[in-house]
């Protein structure tokens, strides 16, 4: 018996454009925010506001310095982390997120939400 490939392939559903666009939005946001640090960094800042940059690694448990900095240089990139450097010596440099980076709020605080939720229906389920 002989299958006909193109009949047991299953139709792609179609979506509308602002279906589409949305899903490409979070797409892009995934992108953006992608890998373990960015979203951390980004929620350190947003918490505690300007920060030095070792002052920024001491408060992130478990990266390293040069984890950090690059992260940070894909923010920056981004346009989420503003970068400042400041004219002491030794040189400091402060990290802060960009207007549009506290455009983040929004998801930040949804994910810290959902986050302390989840931990509790964890617990609860033990």
């Amino acid at each position: 018996m002989k299958y006909n490939s193109q009949s047991m392939k299953k139709e792609k559903i179609e979506l509308d454009p602002e279906c589409k666009s949305h899903i490409r939005g979070v797409r892009d946001t995934i992108y953006l925010l992608d890998g373990k640090w960015k979203t951390i960094i980004i929620s350190h800042l947003y918490y505690t506001g300007k920060m030095r940059f070792m002052d920024l690694k001491r408060q992130i448990d478990g990266i390293a310095a040069k984890t950090l900095s690059k992260e940070l240089k894909v923010l920056e990139m981004n346009n989420l982390v503003k970068r400042t450097q400041n004219n002491t010596m030794p040189v400091t440099v402060d990290y802060e997120l960009t207007e549009f980076g506290k455009s983040l709020q929004g998801i930040i605080d949804t994910m810290g939400e959902w986050g302390i939720k989840y931990r509790k229906e964890l617990l609860q389920n033990e």
